[in-house]
Order: structure tokens, then C-alpha cells, then sequence
């Protein structure tokens, strides 16, 4: 029997965790910085001196309660554990700005009043976060992880591989050079000189390049320098000041979604971490996320918080639960003094895209790889949707660069160049259609077809409300739309998927069952 490794807090695989990680949350409080500042117009004092302290204040929490369970794990089963990785939910941070933020600023001109309408978005995404804990177990019991990984899987091809492998191409001068050395120690098994960690070396080589063939800013650099300590502030007062306006309530049909999308996104991330070898109890790793996002919300920041997309990654890494630790010391130490800025102008998106590409490679790997050979086609079906969202997405950027929008264009002209409309309705609710497709099709694989009708009836209830396929024009963007009249053409036939489900699957058991006495 193999003897028990004794705990330690950090490995040689920390180091280049927590460059992956940190990489990862520095591009969130950079889109932060240019979010409220350029979109909603904030002051500086405000986005400095409130909401990137009070994200501070929630990632070192979460960080430093997952790097403590990973220890009780390995103690527990004398096995080396890899943390949860914890930051920023990307997808919140945009819609949170757009659709809830924004929309304010344009109505009233007020981005402090902007600013505590986000704090409330906030605060009800996290208690929806917390309160889903109690929950989520049974829902991860019953879910085919063919339908959890499947989400993931598409997510991590799309949202995070697309876009880092884009920045590598753009740039191959910069960017190739690291994607090297990743590749090689990753997927290679190759030993660096020194034993360098490939992130820290690939961190290393892409900055140099950069500032050797001038891409970097050193005017920019400079102005970054000054370090201004800015203490996190309970920003309750003015959380609690939102409520005596009824304003807040129009975006509940915002703020309920999201908290659902973050709850189920945290949990698929729970189900890859069991894939890759660590299991952790999913009612105190949801209510931490949860607990998380609301002390957010208490100190000044608009942005959930969730459990990242990537632990397989990190754990082939080598890492453990220093790399969680140092994640929340330098990104709280960033925030509270200033400086970032200071990073961003010194290291390149460029030299830690690498890093992150390889992540999404390995996710997108772990679905087909953990699940079992048959359920392939319920992982492919499961990718659509996430590629629907993404090209919408990539769609509408384009637009906006126009000065477009699909309001603006119409729907029939772009239906004239490609089915826009389902891709639409694909892309609203996107990691519930992905589950629920894949599970439908896990169930079919495995015969078990009453299964399947439930999981349709259950596609048929969420597009009933809107939650899943419901949307509606406006000139300025595409918003969700709620009520059984929003997308009643899907629930029908969702509805007439679990019928054939059912009978012509009661057909088919009888028939086996007659050739069986045969």
C-alpha cells in the first residue's frame, strides 16, 4: 500500500498555477476598469476606491477557503488535492454592465445610482448562489456528467480557447514562443531547463518580446507607477439605499437568470473536479461561492464571484493550494494599492494566453475522456449551444464595431446570410439547453427513455418561462423575454419530443421484451 504524502502548502506546480489563475482574474478587473469607466462612465475614485477593493475582499475569501478544503481532502485521503480555482463570472460581469448598470446610466444620467443598482444585482446573485446549495447535490446526483461536462466542454472551446487562441495568431511574433513551451512541458512531458515552470517561463519570454519589439507602452508603464492605498469600505449604506426605489425590481428578469447560471455553472465545475480526482462537498463549496459574491456585494463590488472553469488543468499543473493562496494575496495586494493598471501595462495578455488556451484544451478533453466511450454524441450535442452563444456573440461585436446592432439591421436581412433566429434561441440559456440536450441524449443512449421524456418536459417548463430560447429585439440590443408566451413554439415541442419519448420507448421495451421470451 502506498504510504500517505504529507501535506504541504506549496509545490513546484503552484507556481505555474497561479500564473493561469492570475492571468485569468487580471484580465476580469482590467475588463472591470474598462467597463465602468469607458461604458458607464464612472469615476475613477469609485472604481478604485469602492468596487475593485470590495472584489478583493471576495476573492481572497473564496481563495482562501478553497486553498483550506484542498487541505482537509488531502488529510483526509492522503492523496495530493488541487483547489477550486475562484474568481470573477465573466458572463455577470457583462450582463450585470449592460443590462442592469447601463441601463440606469442612460436613464438617469447617475453612475453612482448605476453603481448601487449592480450592488443589488449582486447581492441577489449570491444569495441565489447560497441558497442553491442546499439543492445542488441532489440535482449533481440525478444529471448524467456526460450533461455536466458536455457544457464545459464548449465553453472552454469557445469563450476561452477561441479567444486566447486569436490573440496568439494576431500576434505570432509574441505569442507562439510561449504556446511553445507550454505545449512542450504539457502535452509534451518535456522538462524546461532549470526545471522552470512552463508558466512562469512563458510569462517570462512572451513580456520580453513584447517589450523588445516595442508592442508595449512604456509612457503607459510609467503612469501606472504611482501606488495609492485604497482599504476595502462597507459599501452596505448605499446597497441598502437601492432598495427605497422600486427600480431595482425591473431587473430581477437579469439578476434571477444569472444567479441560476452561476449556481449550475459552479456546480458543473464541482462535477469536473470529481472527474479529475478531487471530490469536495457540494453544499460548502456552493455556499462559500455564495457567501463570497455577497460580501462583493457588502463591500462595494457589482460582480458575482464563481468557481472556475479549469481544475483538471491545474491539478496536472501539480498544483495545490498555494497557487489558491497567492492567487488572493497578489490580486487583493493589486487592488488595495493601486496597481492594477501597473500590471497590465507591464505584462502582455499575449504571454499568458498560452496558459489559458492549454486549460481550455484540457477541459474540452476531460468530457470526452471522463464519460463513458458511448455517450460521445451526448457530449458533441452538448457543445452546440455554447458555439451558438459564441458566435452570436462574435456576431454582435462585429456589429457594434459598425455601429449596428441586429436590432437595427432586422432580422430578416441577417436571416438572409444565416439562421440567426436559432442561433438566438440558442444562445439564451445556453449551459441549461446544453445539460438538458446532453441528458436527453445520455438517456437515449442507455435506453432508460422515461428518463429521457422527464428531461424534455423539463426543457418544455424552463422555455415556458423564458429561462431557456426566450428573447426579444430591441434597436439597442437582444434581452431576454419571460412568460409562457415567449417562447411557446419550443415548449411545444419540447413537449412533443417527451411524448415520443415515452410511447414510442414503452413500444420498444415491449418489443425487447418479446424477443427476449422468444
Amino acid at each position: 500500500m502506498q504510504a500517505a504524502q504529507a501535506f504541504r502548502w506549496w509545490h513546484r506546480g503552484d507556481l505555474d498555477g497561479f500564473f493561469g489563475l492570475f492571468v485569468d482574474n487580471l484580465i476580469q478587473l482590467i475588463l472591470i476598469v474598462q467597463l465602468c469607466t469607458l461604458v458607464l462612465g464612472m469615476p475613477g475614485e469609485l472604481v478604485y476606491g469602492h468596487i475593485l477593493p470590495g472584489v478583493a475582499i471576495s476573492l481572497l475569501f473564496g481563495n482562501m477557503f478553497y486553498a483550506w478544503q484542498a487541505k482537509r481532502l488531502h488529510e483526509r485521503t492522503g492523496k495530493p488535492a488541487t483547489a477550486l480555482p475562484y474568481g470573477v463570472n465573466t458572463v455577470s460581469l457583462f450582463a450585470f454592465v449592460l443590462f442592469v448598470m447601463l441601463p440606469v446610466v442612460k436613464l438617469t444620467g447617475d453612475p453612482q445610482l448605476a453603481w448601487q443598482m449592480g450592488l443589488v444585482a449582486c447581492l441577489g446573485s449570491g444569495l441565489i448562489e447560497l441558497g442553491g446549495a442546499w439543492v445542488a447535490a441532489r440535482v449533481k446526483r440525478i444529471t448524467p456528467r456526460a450533461a455536466l461536462l458536455a457544457t464545459l466542454a464548449g465553453i472552454a472551446l469557445t469563450f476561452i480557447s477561441m479567444d486566447f487562441a486569436f490573440r496568439i495568431f494576431a500576434d505570432p511574433l509574441i505569442g507562439f514562443a510561449p504556446l511553445a513551451l507550454i505545449l512542450m512541458r504539457y502535452v509534451g512531458g518535456m522538462r524546461l531547463p532549470f526545471d522552470m515552470p512552463a508558466g512562469l517561463a512563458a510569462v517570462l519570454v512572451g513580456t520580453i518580446l513584447a517589450w523588445s519589439l516595442g508592442r508595449m507602452d512604456g509612457d503607459a508603464l510609467a503612469a501606472a507607477t504611482t501606488v495609492s492605498l485604497h482599504p476595502p469600505q462597507l459599501a452596505v449604506g448605499d446597497l441598502f439605499s437601492a432598495f427605497s426605489s422600486s427600480q431595482w425590481l425591473g431587473f430581477l428578469s437579469v439578476i434571477l437568470p444569472m444567479g441560476l447560471f452561476n449556481l449550475v455553472g459552479s456546480l458543473q465545475n464541482l462535477e469536473s473536479a470529481e472527474a479529475a480526482g478531487d471530490e469536495y462537498p457540494v453544499k460548502s463549496s456552493l455556499a462559500v461561492n455564495g457567501i463570497g459574491t455577497i460580501a462583493a456585494a457588502c463591500f462595494g463590488s457589482c460582480f458575482p464571484t464563481t468557481i472556475y472553469i479549469g481544475h483538471p488543468a491545474w491539478k496536472r499543473m501539480g498544483a495545490g493550494s498555494g497557487y489558491s493562496i497567492a492567487n488572493g494575496a497578489v490580486i487583493s495586494l493589486l487592488c488595495w494599492l493601486g496597481l492594477v493598471g501597473l500590471i497590465s501595462a507591464l505584462i502582455p495578455i499575449e504571454a499568458g494566453a498560452a496558459i489559458l488556451l492549454w486549460i481550455g484544451m484540457v477541459i474540452a478533453a476531460q468530457a470526452f475522456h471522463d464519460t463513458p466511450r458511448q455517450h460521445a454524441p451526448a457530449v458533441v450535442i452538448g457543445l452546440i449551444p455554447a458555439l451558438a452563444a459564441w458566435g452570436l456573440m462574435m456576431l454582435e461585436s462585429g456589429l457594434r464595431a459598425a455601429q449596428q446592432t441586429v436590432g437595427s439591421i432586422g432580422l430578416e436581412a441577417l436571416a438572409a446570410v444565416l439562421p440567426i433566429s436559432g442561433m438566438i434561441a440558442l444562445e439564451r440559456g445556453f449551459i441549461f439547453t446544453s445539460m438538458l440536450l446532453a441528458a436527453m441524449t445520455v438517456c437515449l443512449i442507455d435506453k432508460h427513455y422515461r428518463a429521457a421524456s422527464a428531461w424534455a418536459m423539463l426543457a418544455a417548463l424552463l422555455s415556458a418561462t423564458g429561462m431557456i430560447h426566450g428573447y426579444t429585439i430591441t434597436p439597442q440590443a437582444i434581452v431576454n423575454a419571460y412568460g409562457p408566451m415567449a417562447a411557446w413554439p419550443f415548449t411545444v415541442g419540447y413537449l412533443t419530443a417527451a411524448l415520443l419519448f415515452w410511447l414510442l420507448g414503452a413500444h420498444a421495451k415491449q418489443r425487447e421484451v418479446r424477443h427476449a421470451a422468444d
